[in-house]
């Protein structure tokens, strides 16, 4: 079936290191059992000891947890109970997915961590069994391609309560049957589950769309039309099936067809282009050389074009959206685990004069090569693809504030993470993102904030009560000097304006004509503010406003 894949993975002697004997021994049976085994071992023991895993969730990740907890609880797809939906939670799937296992009664942040752990730890079993049985890539130097991805970027991401994994998952199962029409031909079973799958990957973050129907281009490039006609089929038919029917039925839903953030945050970016493309340069740098290798050799060059398509394209795609919430390169993750899988058969080959040790060579040999290869991984993973946060003293004001969550309270804020979910009150999402309204018009205004009367204000605003404003995005200021200014016209108190320096801060104007005010204003005055930024505790530049 795959007699396509050009050449064998050799030792010195120029012998096959994998053989249709050698793959059914039992030797070859343990060996593809231990090392999956000892691939998550790693990845478990590397995630405790390198992570922070007590951390509250990352601002921008604690959108999608409300979302989840909401639909958990009955209430719908909704930003506000009793309001009207909003597709402010573009991970669909894995927000409901969540929402499932809240449901059953797992808690919040342990359904969102966990299901993104499992979907990680599948992708690198995925990517392990991919090399062995597509390429017959021998079982050390798959391990060690399985161990790039298993301590990677995904596990900050899972850190810091982000869905990438899950979503990255699916998109590496949409890319393995692709791989199997691609080297092999092309069946219904092949054809039938790559669609299927794709259609799960588009469910999950709309950019899947682009992901897989770029994948099927590089399925029609190597294999052209005529052999193509089945999956192009079963793919255009189960898009236009299932997903024309979950299209329609989230237009009717939430009112209109696009997740929200993408009305706020698209059109042309070229600046987002440049840090795409240098990001995924950074992350999947160790094999991109086998890429241009494969581009050079006559005999692999359409191959590497059809493997390069779902890769150029998918980081392109993100010239059309903002950079901004692209935490630790996330969005751009998914293209990692499909280059770790496509590139054996670019090498040609390449490795008949390459030596790759096995258990029944040379076991000290073998111990060397792995000891140094691991290190290497480790050393370049630890050094340059790990991502951290820092405690937040948004989530402290945040637990505050949820001790009066039972009143009818509301909050306006420019920053719709930690603030909105765990305090559990009304919120304006006043950037946009999780609001119809300022999403499709624009720009918060002071006439909608009021027809809110919200009781607390909060935003981040690139100035302070002892520096004035020194540039940055002028919609952003817009949106903070409204807030600014409605709380300054409707009788609020300023309780701080907390930063590590003087330049940024956030800013906590407290309606004054409700009985708990004082005592709120206080407890924000007294607590313990750290910089999200930076982790140094922060100043309340407004008590030199004399607030």
């Amino acid at each position: 079936m795959f007699s396509a894949v050009p050449g064998y993975f050799c030792n010195l002697r120029n012998k096959p290191i994998i053989t249709l004997t050698e793959m059914n021994n039992r030797d070859q049976l343990i060996s593809d059992l231990a090392a999956p085994a000892l691939l998550l071992l790693i990845m478990a023991l590397y995630a405790m000891n390198c992570l922070n895993f007590a951390k509250a969730p990352f601002e921008d990740a604690a959108i999608l947890m409300r979302y989840a907890e909401h639909f958990a609880q009955g209430h719908g797809i909704v930003w506000n109970i009793g309001e009207k939906p909003v597709d402010g939670a573009t991970d669909f799937l894995f927000m409901i997915t969540i929402g499932l296992l809240v449901k059953a009664g797992v808690g919040l942040e342990f359904a969102t961590r966990s299901s993104a752990f499992v979907a990680h730890g599948l992708t690198v079993l995925l990517v392990y069994y991919s090399l062995r049985s597509l390429f017959k890539v021998g079982s050390i130097p798959a391990f060690f391609v399985a161990l790039y991805l298993a301590i990677g970027p995904a596990l900050s991401y899972i850190a810091a309560y982000f869905g990438t994994p899950y979503f990255a998952f699916f998109a590496s199962l949409s890319w393995y049957f692709a791989l199997r029409m691609i080297m092999g031909e092309v069946s219904l079973r092949s054809a039938t589950s790559f669609a299927g799958l794709s259609l799960i990957t588009s469910l999950i973050r709309p950019e899947g769309v682009i992901l897989t129907l770029l994948m099927l281009a590089a399925i029609v490039v190597m294999k052209g039309w005529k052999p193509s006609a089945m999956v192009v089929g079963a793919y255009i038919g189960l898009f236009l099936l299932i997903g024309g029917a979950y299209f329609f039925w989230r237009w009717s839903y939430f009112g209109y067809p696009l997740p929200n953030p993408l009305y706020k945050k698209g059109g042309l970016r070229p600046a987002s282009l440049f840090f795409s493309v240098k990001l995924a340069l950074k992350m999947c740098l160790p094999v991109l050389p086998s890429f241009l290798y494969g581009l050079y050799q006559k005999s692999t060059r359409r191959l590497a074009i059809a493997f390069f398509i779902p890769v150029i394209g998918f980081v392109s795609a993100f010239m059309f959206l903002s950079e901004e919430m692209n935490f630790g390169a996330r969005f751009q993750y998914a293209v990692l685990p499909v280059v770790l899988m496509a590139w054996p058969p670019l090498l040609g080959k390449i490795f008949r004069s390459v030596s790759f040790p096995t258990w029944g060579v040379s076991k000290i040999k073998s111990i060397v090569y792995c000891i140094v290869l691991f290190l290497i991984v480790v050393v370049y993973q630890y050094r340059t693809q790990r991502f951290d946060y820092f405690k937040d003293g948004r989530y402290d004001v945040a637990k505050i504030m949820s001790e009066y969550k039972d009143e009818p309270f509301a909050l306006a804020t420019s920053e719709a993470g930690l603030l909105p979910l765990y305090s559990g009150w009304r919120t304006i999402d006043a950037w946009g993102l999780n609001d119809q309204w300022i999403a499709h018009n624009g720009r918060v205004t002071e006439e909608y904030i009021a027809a809110f009367k919200p009781d607390v204000i909060m935003f981040r605003a690139e100035f302070s009560p002892v520096k004035s404003f020194q540039g940055g995005s002028k919609e952003i200021l817009e949106m903070v000097l409204t807030l600014k200014a409605y709380a300054e016209k409707h009788n609020y108190i300023l309780a701080a304006a907390y930063g590590d320096n003087p330049q940024v801060a956030h800013y906590y104007y407290i309606r004054i004509d409700f009985p708990e005010a004082s005592e709120l204003v206080a407890r924000i005055r007294n607590v313990p503010y750290y910089w999200y930024d930076s982790g140094n505790k922060a100043v309340n530049y407004a008590v030199f406003q004399g607030q």
